[in-house]
């Protein structure tokens, strides 16, 4: 990564501070801030002995590890390298024989609205026979296998029968092309794929198969010996002989134990692409201890996970965070936990709300694309708004995959929580394998737009760069001071690129997160956007994250994404992309709300944050995960021609109508 001036002006101001509610604090698993300094005071004196402490408490292993870290190979780090266990096991069978195996471990609910539910034991019988399947057809520790599913318990049993064989899997989220899919087939050499003929999303079925198949079909996928197709909506799809496998049939006479693998803590436990600056796709290869030790301690720590509680993560499997807070993460922890195959607007705008209504969710995780969205569809739909609903089981509410700015915050607060739920503002990568920073429900006073401290064990800072700590109020780049072990272990088949991205010589050994922040006087760290996102206008280096905060706290604004554009005079110019919470303005009518917002700008921040441009759309373009495209934007602010594939996006004609400037 290219290091520029870190003089990163904050130009976020907020006040407001929500002290931990105390039926919360009394009885959470860490309670009360001196709870949090001791784990912290721990982690900093003794960081082998606290973490091996944690990892002997909580995992299984079937080979006890003697070493807890091993620097040797700085920054390719080993942690407990000469300990064997099973994350399966750690996730199924170790709930065997206690009174969770006959608790409900997954609550399924379909697009159209069927609800199905499987108990541990019942979600174990099940990942045993895939797993038995999977090991007739010749499959073994260090295959690799592509996952290519709807949101599913079928993607939960795919994914733990992986792990239970020791081999690694790739999953592919469910919207991405026939390229993405062909990419990671190569890059990984994988021997399988594991998909579905179609998914359901929003009423509409979507083909999966064809995609594997056109992927397949454009070459260097030799490997591929088996296709294995889940059997969602029946619909046809080509077959080819030999090499197709319906689910079903592989499971078929394979009921009985599968003995889990026991593997290395270091064997890869998956990798998962994510975007790179060059556009190719970085994988990120995660380590099996590890990664489950961290993803089990957080739905702990952070969600502070009780035997009565109801946990709904709405992410898709496709995305890190399916994978540690749906299908490892919960599991491990013996949570029960709900899963939606469907979309938060089908058949209404009413629909996450009136499923935490049914299902009585305690713990709710969403992103804040989503908090945006619905809130302009209760503009919209006031039938839908969340006050309609029973939300009275929620206990604590959730916030991940970009910053949250104060006034979807403020919402989130008292239209959802009803001002008793804490919010947890969560700051973390694919790379970190879980949460880095994120407040704590029995500790932590709340800052609308701030995810507040590091968990204990994480020595997050700011730094120039040169990797010297900036002074509080300043921005920076956002590093880790020390390994921790969830940590991304390297970008599968490219070590070069992972110590020059993540462990860039000048940065002293931290690891580099990429993004702009600052800490004010507390301590508590404001996340200021991607360093790549940080526009630089007349000499001064602006946060993105914060000029769109200030947008959307205007009454009419529902969503905005800032980038930059070169301009002769400024150096960049700013260009906001904006979704009002009304119909779309044309002509005067556009002109003169963008006047009114850009002098709304200008009281919020100050003249120098004004947008040059303002544009409007129905929406902004996103992927099916609901992240904004943000380099596609630029693509659109620039006027360049946008070369890079688009069918992973939710809505690709939105670009034409956000190229109109105001």
């Amino acid at each position: 990564m290219r290091m520029a001036s870190t003089d990163i002006k904050s130009v976020l101001v907020e006040n407001r501070v929500f002290p931990p509610f105390a039926d919360i604090e009394k009885n959470a698993t860490i309670s009360g801030m001196q709870a949090y300094d001791d784990l912290v005071k721990e982690a900093q004196q003794d960081p082998n002995e606290f973490w091996g402490r944690l990892a002997k408490e909580h995992l299984n292993w079937t080979t006890p590890f003697t070493q807890v870290l091993d620097e040797s190979e700085a920054p390719f780090y080993k942690w407990f390298s000469d300990g064997e266990l099973n994350v399966s096991a750690n996730c199924l069978d170790r709930h065997l024989g206690t009174p969770t195996e006959n608790k409900t471990a997954i609550i399924f609910e379909t697009d159209d609205g069927k609800v199905l539910r499987v108990t541990y034991r019942e979600l174990y019988d099940r990942v045993c026979e895939f797993a038995n399947g999977l090991k007739a057809l010749g499959y073994k520790k260090g295959d690799r296998a592509i996952i290519y599913l709807p949101m599913s318990i079928e993607a939960v049993v795919a994914m733990q029968a992986c792990v239970r064989l020791g081999m690694i899997h790739s999953v592919v989220f469910g919207g991405f092309s026939s390229k993405s899919i062909h990419e990671r087939l190569v890059d990984v050499g994988a021997s399988l794929v594991i998909t579905a003929d179609e998914q359901m999303r929003g009423g509409k079925t979507i083909a999966l198969k064809p995609a594997v198949d056109e992927a397949i079909a454009t070459g260097g996928c030799q490997a591929v010996r088996h296709v294995v197709v889940y059997r969602r909506t029946g619909g046809n799809v080509q077959w080819h002989e030999g090499r197709d496998l319906w689910m079903h049939d592989v499971c078929q006479g394979q009921a009985g134990p599968c003995e889990p693998v026991p593997v290395n803590a270091e064997h890869p436990l998956f990798i998962l692409y994510t975007s790179g600056s060059t556009g190719k796709p970085k994988g990120v290869q995660h380590a099996s201890a590890g990664y489950l030790l961290w993803a089990s301690l957080t739905v702990k720590w952070a969600f502070d996970a009780k035997e009565s509680d109801v946990y709904w993560c709405t992410a898709d499997v496709g995305w890190i965070t399916g994978h540690t807070y749906i299908v490892y993460g919960p599991l491990a922890a013996g949570v029960t936990q709900v899963m939606f195959e469907g979309v938060p607007t089908y058949p209404n705008a009413g629909r996450f709300w009136e499923m935490i209504q049914r299902h009585e969710v305690s713990i709710f995780y969403t992103a804040p694309t989503a908090i945006r969205s619905l809130i302009k569809a209760a503009e919209a739909q006031p039938e839908c708004h969340p006050r309609k609903y029973d939300l009275n089981s929620l206990r604590i509410i959730g916030s991940v995959g970009e910053p949250i700015n104060p006034e979807a915050w403020m919402w989130y607060f008292k239209e959802v929580g009803r001002e008793r739920c804490p919010i947890l503002d969560t700051w973390w990568q694919t790379e970190t394998g879980g949460h880095m920073i994120t407040p704590l429900p029995g500790v932590t006073p709340l800052k609308p737009g701030s995810c507040t401290l590091p968990l204990p064990g994480i020595e997050m800072a700011i730094v120039d760069e040169t990797g010297t700590d900036v002074k509080s109020g300043t921005g920076g780049f956002l590093v880790v001071k020390r390994p921790w072990p969830a940590m991304i272990r390297t970008i599968w088949g490219d070590p070069e690129r992972f110590k020059k991205n993540y462990f860039p010589p000048e940065m002293k050994g931290y690891y580099l997160a990429g993004d702009g922040a600052q800490r004010d006087t507390d301590g508590y760290f404001w996340i200021m956007g991607r360093v790549d996102d940080v526009l630089n206008v007349s000499g001064h280096r602006l946060g993105t994250m914060e000029i769109e905060s200030a947008l959307v706290s205007h009454s009419l604004v529902a969503e905005a994404a800032v980038v930059g554009r070169p301009d002769d005079t400024t150096g960049e110019a700013i260009v906001a992309f904006v979704v009002l919470k009304r119909s779309l303005p044309e002509g005067d009518e556009a002109a003169k709300i963008a006047k009114e917002l850009r002098d709304w700008v200008a009281k919020e921040i100050g003249p120098i944050a004004k947008p040059k441009d303002i544009r409007f759309g129905e929406n902004l373009p996103k992927t099916r995960s609901g992240k904004i495209m943000r380099r596609l934007l630029r693509n659109v602010a620039r006027g360049e021609e946008i070369t890079q594939d688009v069918s992973t996006l939710e809505n690709p004609t939105i670009l034409d109508q956000l190229s109109q400037s105001v």
